[in-house]
């Protein structure tokens, strides 16, 4: 089985990130051929420097190996390092019509907002079909707002499959309707757009503001308090066993623990899970060589696997003339 996932370089991981995406990635990689990238080429939709641009792929690049992506066990790799992808977009883009782009959530979203569309925000879809079928996935991790997306990529492969003979297969989305959605600080969704995450790669310091800003009610050390509702309860509980689960049910319903606290715990809690993670990621970040060399090493998987489609594609459409015989 193997799936195929990429994440966009958009800034620090968060809790959110962690406990919807990543956790599952190494699992994964554990049970199933897993293909894994970073999608660098996406985020030019969103492009505001060339530093910026450098930073947030190495850092991305540096949280996936701490947090535990193998390269031994996985094929990880940087999205443009893998130039097939980006020439089966262009093939991929006959399949497809412009009034179908056009409904794109992506693209409508942002026209919506008064956003002036990019022709690379309207072919996002057609880029995103090219990275998952040059790669045979059979599944997709997905959510709910990127479902259509890979609906996208069944309708590019099916109409190029009906005109050229059998050449992609269709990936199944893999949607986990169980995965709770990680609140932020302030109790919305946590999102880097909404300025609510907690940080966990962050210096203590930045870590602490964010635990300690968690938006509670008024009541008192002396009350009990509605775990039910509270923001602090719902994200300590993504760390805890049903067991430690119950014992910090009491300290909420028993009077005599404040938010203060329980904030304070929360923090340790987390400080505690991903003390050994930070460790490694200093180790990582501090050796650029290693970190180029395990990502040629994902470029070459990758580029290995994806040439074998391209090659297929490049014939069925008649491109180069390697084969014309005289």
């Amino acid at each position: 089985m193997r799936i195929l996932t990429g994440v966009q370089p958009s800034g620090k991981l968060h809790l959110g990130n962690y406990f919807s995406v990543i956790r599952k990635l190494v699992d994964y990689q554990n049970k199933s051929d897993l293909f894994c990238f970073v999608a660098d080429l996406h985020a030019l939709t969103t492009f505001s420097s060339a530093k910026n641009q450098t930073e947030n792929t190495y850092d991305a690049v540096c949280d996936f190996l701490a947090l535990g992506i193998d390269p031994d066990k996985c094929a990880f790799w940087i999205q443009s390092e893998v130039p097939e992808v980006t020439e089966l977009t262009w093939y991929l883009s006959m399949s497809i019509t412009v009034p179908k782009l056009e409904l794109a959530h992506s693209y409508k979203d942002k026209v919506a907002k008064g956003i002036v569309p990019s022709g690379g925000l309207f072919f996002y879809p057609v880029l995103m079909a090219a990275d998952i079928l040059a790669f045979n996935s059979d599944k997709v991790p997905v959510g709910k707002d990127q479902k259509q997306h890979l609906e996208y990529a069944r309708d590019i492969a099916e109409k190029f499959n009906s005109q050229y003979g059998e050449t992609f297969k269709l990936p199944e989305p893999e949607i986990d309707e169980e995965t709770a959605i990680v609140p932020g600080v302030d109790g919305a969704k946590m999102s880097k757009s909404y300025g609510n995450t907690i940080n966990f790669f962050d210096d203590e310091k930045k870590l602490k503001k964010s635990v300690m800003g968690i938006v509670t009610d008024s009541a008192g050390v002396d009350e009990s308090k509605d775990y039910e509702k509270s923001i602090i309860y719902a994200i300590h509980s993504l760390f805890l066993n049903d067991s430690a689960k119950k014992d910090l049910q009491s300290r909420f319903t028993n009077p005599g623990t404040g938010y203060g606290d329980l904030k304070k715990a929360l923090l340790e809690t987390v400080l505690d899970y991903f003390g050994p993670y930070r460790k490694e990621r200093e180790k990582i970040a501090a050796d650029p060589a290693y970190v180029r060399s395990v990502m040629k090493k994902g470029s070459d998987k990758a580029r290995a696997a994806s040439s074998q489609i391209l090659d297929n594609v490049r014939g069925k459409l008649g491109i180069g003339i390697s084969k014309v015989s005289v």
